[in-house]
């Protein structure tokens, strides 16, 4: 549109008038993890007393969460798909909740005549290039969705936002209210990685072969895993989201996508979290290619690349494979992901793997996390049926095609030697064992 510009500037409003178009009731979609509008956050909370009950969902926070803080449960109810520290209490309480979905199915819950219709789309985008459209820059995942279903969209336009390509772009007639406003993009710090994060990150890696696709989840195994790849060669990436790490393997070629059997020569993600440093390569860069996630998440997509590799973590397993990666007992801690996506996707990949990767215990070392059983209340997040490979420090056990009693010893083989024996026991009475 030629006159994208003139539009630019009749939408534009400041962030306290903006959230003044939110009403009572609502549900409101925030922007996914690093993508919030902050502005446009601080601004409701800022007209909080104008509301009651305004509902705001999403996946991952890392913004403040005040929003999910039990002093303002008269004025907003958090909905979660995924908690974290700041939302925990909440969705936990009696002022918020938590919905279970797979990650690749919740754009389909915000369609027009889902399940979670969408009042108002929070969204955070780049500047606008020469035709009026702005990139979801490093929130496409669900954001995209919500946006093109919304009744009401709010969007930040932000210079710092990087432009990310692939189907990641809205223009700007698409948007009713435009606070244009620069501010540094949220965060995520790179987590520690110690000698247990380093010896698993060695032992996932050596499941790892040249010209395998990958997609590596938040937090230090999965740093550490890229540690360890240096001496590998036309490594691919197919992955819900990428950190910092991922750019120095691209860099010194270890990462190209050279073999890939879709998108070939692309990294292909539906949200990034990380510094600078990644927001600055990804921006405009035509090796990285940003798509909604119930196309990057589905199965039937993720298993169209051959020898795909998927690593995840977990809270707890089982000794008959199940796996908790989302609650202690009864209260949500985080939530499923695109952990259940990505293994049944990389488990129809020719040549695919799956790997649950996790220390082997928790508590410092006072509680295993290799279990006879799941403690009472915790969710089943991955099935036994979808278990592949299993690692911890102590090295991987190996669970398709094994039996109960085959998977229980594997299982008990790389937990911490302190749990082995009271392991054995319960298997024995359970599973009738032998040594």
């Amino acid at each position: 549109m030629e006159n994208w510009k003139e539009i630019y500037k009749e939408k534009i409003v400041t962030a306290d008038e903006a959230v003044k178009y939110i009403q009572s009731g609502n549900r409101v979609i925030f922007a996914h993890a690093c993508g919030e509008a902050q502005i446009i956050t601080e601004a409701m909370l800022r007209n909080k007393e104008e509301y009651e009950k305004v509902e705001i969902v999403h996946l991952v926070p890392m913004g403040t969460g005040e929003y999910a803080q039990e002093e303002n449960q008269k004025y907003f109810y958090h909905n979660s798909f995924f908690g974290g520290g700041s939302t925990r209490k909440a969705l936990n309480g009696t002022y918020g909740d938590f919905t279970p979905s797979f990650f690749f199915e919740i754009p389909k819950l915000f369609k027009k005549d889902g399940k979670l219709p969408v009042d108002v789309a929070i969204i955070q985008v780049s500047s606008p290039d020469e035709h009026g459209y702005c990139s979801y820059g490093i929130s496409c995942d669900y954001t995209k969705g919500a946006a093109e279903n919304a009744k009401i969209v709010i969007a930040q336009v932000n210079k710092y936002m990087p432009r990310t390509l692939g189907d990641s772009f809205i223009h700007l007639s698409e948007m009713d209210y435009i606070v244009a406003y620069d501010e540094p993009i949220l965060q995520l710090v790179p987590p520690k990685i110690g000698e247990i994060e380093q010896k698993i990150g060695e032992y996932c890696a050596s499941l790892i072969q040249d010209g395998d696709t990958l997609q590596l989840g938040i937090g230090a195994i999965p740093d550490a895993v890229l540690t360890f790849l240096k001496d590998k060669r036309h490594l691919g990436i197919h992955s819900e989201m990428i950190s910092d790490g991922v750019v120095d393997l691209i860099l010194a070629g270890v990462i190209d996508n050279s073999k890939k059997t879709i998108h070939k020569n692309k990294c292909v993600v539906s949200f990034l979290m990380g510094s600078p440093k990644l927001y600055d390569f990804v921006n405009n860069n035509p090796a990285v290619e940003l798509y909604p996630v119930d196309y990057v998440n589905h199965p039937m997509i993720i298993a169209k690349n051959d020898n795909m590799i998927s690593i995840n973590s977990a809270l707890q397993v089982d000794l008959m494979g199940q796996v908790n990666a989302e609650s202690i007992g009864a209260k949500q801690f985080s939530g499923t992901g695109g952990q259940v996506d990505f293994v049944r996707g990389a488990s129809m990949s020719k040549g695919g793997k799956s790997i649950i990767a996790m220390p082997s215990t928790a508590a410092k070392g006072r509680i295993s996390k290799i279990v006879m059983n799941l403690d009472l209340g915790s969710t089943v997040t991955t099935s036994r049926n979808d278990v592949d490979y299993v690692v911890t420090e102590y090295g991987i056990a190996s669970l398709k095609g094994k039996t109960l009693r085959e998977r229980a010893k594997a299982l008990i083989a790389i937990a911490h030697p302190d749990f082995r024996e009271s392991l054995m026991k319960q298997a024995l009475e359970k599973f009738q064992i032998l040594n």
